[in-house]
């Protein structure tokens, strides 16, 4: 098993978790990932990376079928607008690439948002660092990890 820094951030911590893994997984969406995997679509969150107008980054965890509401999210930041940040920033800035982006060890920690709905779940799966590597673990535990807030924040 290759340890990521989500896996060493879990494992220094004494967290529990479920590793998952899918073979050659490049080029596959979340939803494929998750529905390969027999996951429970609903409880499979991706990890976006914004930027809002003040030039401060931003973490949302959405479900991998939905999208997020970037007037929601601007709102739940404070912001008075947020956008996606472009692909070719993403690894110089986290850490991780398109596809294998996590909330937990990214390179410095952001203020993260998780959309509502996860509290509905007692295990929530997001990824482990790498594409096709994800992690189930219990939401109560998510949040002894990171400091995350539970907002309205998909369409």
């Amino acid at each position: 098993m290759k340890k990521t820094n989500v896996i060493r951030s879990l494992d220094q911590k004494k967290i529990p978790y479920t590793l998952f893994q899918l073979e050659n997984a490049q080029g596959l969406s979340g939803s494929e990932v998750a529905r390969a995997q027999n996951q429970d679509i609903e409880r499979v969150f991706k990890t976006l990376v914004t930027v809002g107008k003040s030039g401060n980054h931003y973490v949302y965890m959405v479900p991998v079928d939905e999208e997020l509401d970037l007037k929601k999210a601007a709102k739940a930041a404070g912001e008075k607008s947020i956008e996606m940040i472009k692909s070719k920033e993403l690894l110089p800035l986290t850490g991780y690439i398109h596809g294998g982006c996590s909330p937990i060890g990214m390179k410095k920690q952001f203020p993260t948002f998780i959309d509502s709905c996860a509290e509905d779940f007692e295990k929530i799966y997001f990824s482990a660092g790498e594409i096709g590597m994800q992690v189930e673990m219990s939401f109560e535990d998510f949040k002894k990890v990171i400091k995350v807030e539970s907002k309205d924040v998909i369409i």
